[in-house]
This record gives C-alpha cells, structure tokens and sequence, in this order.
C-alpha cells in the first residue's frame, strides 16, 4: 500500500462575517432521504452515464443468450423463444422494477451503494455481538463482493469480444489472450484522467452500441417475427415449471448474466444522480437489449446452428470484422462501471474508518463524486488480470460470474428493506415489495451457487479476503482508540494542571489533531512535558466523518471555548469529502488569513506493538493490522496539511 497525498481541492468559498457566524456551534445534520441533484445538464449526465454505469449490461448479449440456450439442452430452436423470455422479464423485475425504480430510492443523499445503506441504517459504529453489528458484517460482506465481481466483470467482457475474431478465423485463436491482456493493461491505465473525461468519450460510443445491437435485433425479429412471443411471462413461467429442477437451475443462473451490471446503476449514482441514470436506462439501454434478444432468439428459432454464437449471427458477413472492434471497444467500456463502483465504494469505506486510508484523488474540482484510487486500481487490475489467465476463455468464466453479483444483490434487497422500515414504510408493503424481490434474488443466489467449482469460488475468495481485511480494520482502529482514550487526560484536568506549571507561551498558534471529541490529544500532552512551551492559541482539532456523503461549509465546524487561550473545534466532512483540516478551520472564522498561513499542525504518530498481554484480537490479526496501518496513507496527507506546518509527534502504543 503506497503511501502519498490525496490532490486535495478548495472545498469552501471565501466566507463573509455572516457566514463565519453561522459556521459556528452549528454541527452537521443527520442524513435524510434526499438525492443530490445531477452533475451538468441532465442529456449531457445522461449520456455520460450511458458510457460509464450501462456498459457492463450494455455488452451482456455478447455471451448471456449464448450461455443460456446451451444450459437449456435439447433443440436451442425450441428454447431460445423461451430463454429469451426469461431474460427479458428478469431485466425488467430486477434491473427496471427493483434497482431503477425501487432501490436507487434508498440513497444517502444522493450517494448510493452498499456502504452509504450501511451509513442511513446506523451501522457504522456497532458493537460486536449486537443486531447492528450483524447488520455491519453483513453490509461489510456485501461491499466485498463488488470487489469480487470487478475481477470478473472486464475479463468476461473483453474476452467474449475479442473471441468473435475465432467466427471467421479459427487460426485467429492463439492471439485472443494476448490481445485481452493488453486491452486490459490499457483500460487501468488511463482510469486515472478520472470517469468524468472518460464518461465523455464512452458516452457517444455507447449510444453508438446500443443503436446498433438494436438494429442487429430489428433485423433478426424481421425474419421471423414469431420471436415476439418471448414478450409474454408466461413463456418464461412455463419453461420454468416444465424443466427439469437442474436444468431449471442452470438456465437461471446463465439468465442472470444478462442482468450483471444492474447493480452499477446504484454503486454509480453519486457520479451523474438518479434521473440522468434512469433516463438513460429507459430511454436507451432496455429497448435496444430488448430489441437485440429477440432477434438473437429470433435467429436461432430460424436457425439451429446459429447458437453457437448468436450475436455475431445476427451481422451479415462483411461486417463481422468491424462488429469485433466495435464490440471490443464496448467490452473495455462496460468494465468501466465496475472500475467507477470500485472507486467510490473504496472511497466510502476508507471515509467511513473500514479501510486504511489510501492515498485518493479527485479528479473533477465541479464534481465531488469522480475519484481515482490508484491502489484499488492496481490490485483490481491484477485480480482482472488473473482470472484472464487462470480461466482462459468466456465460457470458463461464466462458471465464476454471477454469484458475487447475485449475493450482492440480495443483500442490497435485505438492507434496502430495513432502509424502508426506518423510513416508515408500512411493514406489510415492505414485506410484500421487498420481499418478493429478496425471494427472487435468492433463487438467482441459489441457481449461481451451483457454479462454485466451476469457478465461482475465485470471485467468493477475492470477496472474503476483502471482508476479512475490513473486518480487521475496523476491530483494530477500536482497540488503538480504546488505549488512546485509557492515556488521554481530561481537559478540566489538564488545564488546572497548566496553571500549576511553569509553562513559556509563545506567539503564534498551535493546532493538535484528535480522533476524539473530548480529552488531551496525546500529542498535546508528550509535546508539553518535552518541551514545556506552548503557543498562546491553542486549538484542539477533530475530525468526524459524518454519514452523510457531503456537509456544505456553513454546518461543517464547530467551536467550543475552552478558555486559556484553548478551542475546541470538531470538523464534520460527508464520507465523500476530502478531510480538508486547513479548508475547514477557515470555515471556522477564527483565523485571519497569515495565522492560518503559519499554524502549526502536531499530529501523533503512533508505533502500533500487538502484545499478548493486552486483551484484544488473535496475535496474529494483530499483527496483520499493525501491518496495513504502517503502510496506510501519512496522517498529514489524509488531512490535506501542509507538509512544511506539520509536526508529527511519535508514542508507542500496545494492543
């Protein structure tokens, strides 16, 4: 884990004396149901949503239908009607009914994603052992496997694309590994011009895409129009009453492809807002998939032996070759929305105090929402990298794809009920919404679960490993900050004790950062007993992240008068702000323009020993915590302190 600074940017304006008034004693308030308004006009959101949070989806008839008629068995020309009814109701329960219009209405404030659930249920600081505390790991385990299916999600993309090149060219097929491998390499390298300049360039290529897998689709339904029969549910229905359980199963969880990336529409909603992603959606995305099923069903239902790769069936032959570019350059672009849900998840959760905090940049200074962490990027790219190579082929990774989505899925469902419940929603509605879809999304669990040694037992490890490390994380901060409050001394305390001793007080004034809202930071305490100097301002600095993604300038600081030339000022940042320390003491209004200019910033930095005599975790999760905090971003760097105003004041402390 590299260690650097976040590029920090000016998150307050200029602040008149009425402003300054306001700042103070003012804290944040509690999140609240509200969506944050989009990003730019709403065409131009919409369509960059389009390239961003669709391509995932937007790329699955490369594969699903294909995978789905084979798991049916038997004739694929009696099947794929259908098969291709199953998909076509499921993208309309799970993705339109369930995420567009259901759980996307579960947002912190215009956030969405598992964490941000986490956040509006209260989650964040629960004691282990308590429903609240199921609820984190819970949540915790559900993030994980986002993580899981990015390493799925741009293999399986780029590689069912590149393999159209073996339609026409059998002797092509040695070079569609090298060719993935590479066209992966450069899809992380340029996630850091940020998903705002991305967005932009995949926006118009994707409108592109699903103008033409419509068009691909139209053609098909022309030959054979009787594939408008999959529009009824109750081909779906019989297929699934009639088929064999296992063979039930198995068509359900190759249907389920067709459904993945559903789940970026929510992951994503902080970048472009809830109404240009469910335009796009409507408007765009559902019709042309539609329109592409059916002729894709249409195909084989004319054809039998075109169900060997039905999307590419549906191009005349002199457009198979261009078809493989173009769908290559949409594969790259549907791991784009995996990569951005990765980006923000992983951005939350270190806000929140579930990750160590990694170095993180912005990089829109208009958009608060586009960040670029390089070290999620990296490690993402070598998972991605790696299921290329252990599985080799996009039917290989089918078996691996779909249960970390699924499972995730569920979990959405499951906390976005206890969402509603808080919100004050009838129980029995909830039950009957939500839980009609928690069944569903069970039975899709239930039929990927059957794939785990086909290979989906790579994206459960990548997942569980996640969890694990959060999970330790998270119980390691608790016990560093139990020893922390054992050694902090009470202001009272320590004021009476100042009057006692003989301490110089000099000009200027001296800033002590603090994971606590009240005591000594231990900084202050080791500084004064070293030195026994002080300047004549003193102002004790701490740092809430809030569960609310943003806290506009005049609620983010709070000041308490603590007399003695001593404040208290406790900064309130939404769990997708920069910390900004400098930024936020400004918001204060304590602090001319040259004082904030030469503040002093002391901050501690513990030397973490794990001792088997200290009551906390098994030595050797100790031991793993002790490593990543070593490893973790520099305190400063977090806080966005000016590294020449820093000092840093060093103490061991044992857990």
């Amino acid at each position: 884990m590299p260690q650097g600074e976040p590029t920090c940017q000016p998150r307050f304006p200029p602040k008149s004396s009425e402003d300054r008034a306001i700042a103070i004693n003012q804290p944040a308030a509690a999140a609240e149901p509200a969506a944050a308004p989009p990003a730019g006009p709403a065409a131009g959101a919409a369509l960059a949503a389009l390239g961003i949070v669709y391509g995932d989806i937007g790329t699955s008839p490369l594969y699903a239908f294909k995978v789905a008629v084979q798991a049916a068995g038997g004739p694929p020309a009696v099947a794929a009607v259908d098969v291709a009814s199953m998909i076509l109701w499921s993208l309309v329960l799970v993705v339109s009914v369930k995420y567009a219009l259901l759980i996307m209405r579960a947002d912190n404030r215009g956030e969405g994603g598992v964490v941000a659930m986490l956040a509006l249920l209260g989650a964040r600081s629960a004691k282990r052992g308590t429903r609240q505390g199921a609820l984190l790991v819970l949540g915790l385990v559900g993030a994980a496997l986002l993580y899981g299916d990015g390493a799925i999600t741009p293999a399986i993309s780029v590689l069912s694309a590149v393999e159209g090149l073996e339609v026409d060219a059998p002797a092509l097929a040695p070079l569609v590994l090298p060719v993935t491998v590479a066209i992966l390499v450069a899809l992380f390298v340029v996630q850091a011009k940020g998903t705002g300049l991305i967005g932009r360039v995949f926006g118009p290529v994707m409108l592109c895409w699903f103008a033409a897998i419509a068009a691909l689709g139209v053609a098909g339904i022309a030959r054979h129009p009787a594939a408008l029969a999959a529009l009824e549910p109750t081909r779906a229905l019989g297929f699934l009453l009639h088929a064999p359980l296992g063979v039930s199963f198995a068509v359900l969880g190759a249907v389920f492809l067709a459904v993945t990336g559903g789940e970026a529409m929510y992951a994503d909603m902080g970048h472009f807002g809830r109404g240009p992603i469910r335009t796009a959606w409507f408007a765009v995305a559902l019709p042309a998939l539609a329109l592409n099923y059916l002729g894709q069903a249409a195909l084989v239902a004319r054809d039998p032996a075109m169900a060997a790769n039905p999307f590419y069936g549906l191009a005349p032959g002199w457009a198979h070759y261009p078809l493989v570019g173009f769908a290559t350059c949409a594969t790259v672009i549907a791991s784009q929305a995996i990569v951005s849900g990765v980006f923000s998840l992983t951005q939350q959760a270190v806000q929140l105090g579930f990750l160590p905090p990694f170095t993180i940049h912005h990089t829109a200074a208009d958009q608060q929402g586009q960040v670029y962490v390089p070290l999620a990027n990296w490690l993402l790219a070598a998972a991605t990298l790696a299921a290329v190579l252990v599985f080799r082929s996009s039917d290989a990774l089918a078996g691996a794809y779909g249960i970390a989505v699924s499972g995730l899925m569920a979990i959405s469902t499951f906390l976005a009920a206890l969402i509603a419940r808080r919100w004050g929603y009838a129980l029995g509605l909830v039950l009957l919404v939500n839980g009609g879809f928690f069944l569903l999304d069970l039975v899709f669990f239930a039929s990927n679960a059957a794939k785990l040694l086909e290979g989906g037992w790579f994206p459960l490890v990548i997942a569980g490993l996640l969890a694990f490390l959060m999970l330790t994380w998270r119980e390691g901060v608790t016990l560093v900050e139990a020893q922390r409050a054992h050694l902090r001394e009470a202001e009272g305390d320590f004021l009476a004790r100042l009057e006692d001793c003989a301490v110089a007080r000099t000009p200027g004034v001296g800033a002590f950062l603090s994971a606590a809202t009240d005591g000594v930071p231990l900084s202050l305490t080791l500084h004064l007993r070293h030195n026994r100097s002080l300047q004549r301002r003193v102002v004790l600095v701490s740092v809430v992240v809030t569960e609310r993604p943003h806290v506009p300038p005049p609620k983010c600081a709070e000041v308490v008068r603590l007399g003695e030339g001593f404040d208290r000022i406790i900064l309130r940042f939404g769990f997708m702000d920069a910390p900004d320390v400098p930024a936020g003491l400004a918001a204060a209004g304590l602090f001319d323009a040259q004082e904030l200019a030469d503040i002093s910033y002391y901050i501690g930095r513990e030397t973490l020993i794990a001792d088997k005599r200290v009551p906390g975790m098994a030595r050797w999760r100790e031991e793993l915590f002790v490593s990543m905090q070593r490893n973790s971003a520099l305190t400063g760097g977090s806080f966005c302190l000016p590294s020449v105003q820093v000092v840093e004041i060093g103490t061991e402390v044992r857990i």
